[in-house]
This record gives C-alpha cells, structure tokens and sequence, in this order.
C-alpha cells in the first residue's frame, strides 16, 4: 500500500530543513496538518500542492538566462 502522509520530521528531512523549523511551518495556517490525537501527520498530495501554491516563477526575463531574481 502506498504510504499516504508524512511525519513532521519527514517533511522537515524532504525539504532540506530543521526539525524545529519544520514544526513552524507545520504550525502554519495555510499548512496542510491532520492532527491524529497528539501526533501530526502532513497528506503527501496536499504537501506536494501546498508546496507547488509556494513556488515563486521567475519574471519573463530571467527565466531561461540562468540568473537567480534578487530580492530588495
């Protein structure tokens, strides 16, 4: 059976952060939790969506030259 959600920890280790950080971001209105008693636990689907909704597209023009857009 395919596995359906992830620990906190998890999400924390796929995304290349902290487990602190991790646990803030899980704490996130807009982040998709289910609460299983004290546990919680992040649908892999929504994840992934929530993920895609936060990725930012580069402007036209950087876009395919290879530079990064700086941020003021």
């Amino acid at each position: 059976m395919e596995k359906l959600t992830m620990t906190v920890e998890e999400v924390g280790k796929a995304m290349g952060i902290s487990r602190p950080k991790a646990y803030e971001l899980a704490s996130r209105a807009d982040f998709p939790v289910i609460r299983v008693g004290k546990r919680k636990v992040i649908p892999i689907d929504a994840f992934r969506r929530w993920m895609d909704a936060q990725t930012e597209e580069l402007p036209p023009a950087l876009a395919g030259s290879g530079k990064q857009a700086q941020r003021a």
